[in-house]
């Protein structure tokens, strides 16, 4: 989770960085690639935890 927020803080700033200066597009393409990278990672360690559960 800790992983997921800071990528997603990071993608964020990028982002803000990549549209305020001029000239910087490709931090804002960087910030929505890192972006997608934490939403990938946190949809797979989500999905691995529905088939860990055990009924009692």
């Amino acid at each position: 989770m800790v992983l997921f927020l800071l990528l997603l803080i990071v993608a964020i700033a990028l982002g803000i960085v990549g549209v305020v200066v001029k000239g910087l597009f490709y931090l804002l393409v960087i910030g929505v690639v890192v972006f997608l990278v934490s939403l990938v990672l946190s949809g797979i360690r989500m999905g691995r935890r529905r088939g860990t559960r055990y009924p009692r």
